[in-house]
């Protein structure tokens, strides 16, 4: 039971994650020129990473592999806003 909650954490992180940083690069950094740049998304995850390992280090169900694709979904949601960006998608603010 323990693992079955462990791996929904780690889904529901990843997924947040995710969408969280596709919209907020659609979003906010609609006109910053560095957002487009292949470097933006790297940045992004690496932080994410770093900021989610002390969290994951605390708490008892998660691991760190819990962190790591947390970084990777928001490299990931980065790299889609900016595509999402350039090729000028229209998406519903109710849409992921």
């Amino acid at each position: 039971m323990w693992d079955l909650i462990a791996f929904a954490a780690t889904l529901a992180a990843t997924a947040f994650g995710f969408v969280t940083a596709r919209r907020f690069v659609r979003e906010r950094l609609k006109f910053v020129d560095a957002a487009q740049s292949w470097r933006a998304p790297l940045v992004a995850g690496l932080v994410a990473w770093a900021v989610a390992t002390p969290v994951v280090w605390l708490l008892p169900l998660v691991t760190g592999l819990t962190a790591l694709l947390f970084g990777v979904s928001v490299a990931l949601g980065a790299r889609a806003g900016a595509r999402d960006i350039r090729i000028e998608r229209r998406i519903n603010p109710g849409q992921i």
